[in-house]
């Protein structure tokens, strides 16, 4: 196979070499790293004039590399979205566990690839009359601003969300919300993160908090709420202010913190 599968889980390597399916799957380069308007959320921005394109990897340690240095701490591993490793990984987990060992193994090549990816995004929303938006983590938290990708597109708009909250030297098209965990061993982020005046993505139980919020002008840690999961344009969000999404999936069932309410 091209890859080394040497810090996979035994159960992740084992559903991997023991398939013909697979085998061959992580033989080839993928084909492309990123798509565009591939969520419900993501597309609901086409309505404002956006288009967004997002990147997927394997969150946290799944493939033996960490991408997501703070995970553990913020007890965010559990609830994400993605459940790489917990149990046979779906062809979506595998194609995300491909790119992320492509990203790990072969890095200039996957730097050129997803350049390329950009690049026919941009020209494709440029003839539809779109304005571009590029997400490059989207289930990780990789310090993107060193690896000379959004340096190459000026005139792309990149946002993520990191539990980082020390990033900077930030090129001028790459806006980062800090996102939050009420884990106890992490309040020391967030309280840099409000130091800061950071804008804060916050998680809630359920809809209905977010809407009684709102409803009621209330604040959260002394900061304005505004509806985070109308559309996912953070950008145009203000800073300073608490960006209320609500759990979804696993997270609906976390009651290590990580979720509010």
């Amino acid at each position: 196979m091209l890859y080394n599968l040497a810090k996979l889980s035994a159960e992740t390597r084992a559903q991997i070499e023991g398939s013909p399916k697979w085998r061959k799957f992580f033989s080839e380069f993928p084909k492309a790293m990123m798509r565009l308007d591939g969520n419900a959320k993501t597309i609901k921005g086409n309505a404002r004039g956006f288009k967004t394109a997002i990147l997927y990897l394997t969150p946290a340690n799944g493939s033996g590399t960490n991408v997501c240095p703070l995970a553990s701490l913020a007890m965010c591993e559990a609830p994400c979205l993605n459940t790489a490793g917990r149990g046979a990984m779906s062809n979506v987990q595998m194609a995300r566990l491909r790119k992320t060992l492509f990203w790990v193994q072969f890095q200039a090549d996957a730097i050129a690839m997803i350049k390329r990816d950009i690049a026919r995004f941009e020209a494709k929303a440029l003839r539809e009359n779109f304005t571009l938006l590029v997400r490059l983590n989207g289930t990780s938290d990789i310090r993107f601003e060193n690896y000379g990708i959004i340096q190459s597109f000026p005139l792309v708009q990149f946002y993520d969300y990191t539990k980082i909250p020390n990033r900077r030297n930030l090129p001028l098209n790459y806006d980062l919300t800090f996102s939050y965990s009420g884990v106890a061993v992490f309040q020391q982020y967030v309280d840099i993160a409000k130091k800061n005046g950071n804008r804060i993505a916050v998680v809630f139980r359920n809809r209905a908090i977010v809407e009684r919020m709102l409803a009621n002008a209330e604040t959260f840690h002394g900061l304005p709420v505004v509806d985070g999961d109308d559309t996912d344009i953070r950008h145009l969000d203000p800073q300073g202010a608490i960006v209320a999404l609500y759990a979804k999936g696993k997270a609906k069932q976390d009651v290590s913190g990580f979720v509010v309410g």
